[in-house]
């Protein structure tokens, strides 16, 4: 994890946040968890980062990496 990954997190005050690796505070705070990963998704595509998209309970339901990957799989 760098600290330009995305993360998709459950906001202690409902909804969901997007929120950069480090950051104490969310960049944004949305309705539904499908909104926040579309937003994150549009930050990890421009910054070249990763977007961990947690669950409610806190652990990591889905992970996608937009960044330089030095071993792309063949095919």
């Amino acid at each position: 994890m760098n600290k330009r990954s995305q993360h998709v997190v459950p906001n202690p005050n409902g909804g969901w946040s997007v929120r950069k690796s480090g950051a104490e505070r969310a960049s944004r705070v949305f309705t539904t968890q499908a909104d926040a990963i579309k937003r994150g998704k549009e930050l990890a595509k421009r910054d070249g980062a990763e977007l961990y998209v947690h669950r409610s309970d806190g652990t990591i339901r889905m992970k996608n990496s937009y960044a330089n990957d030095p071993y792309p799989p063949k095919g």
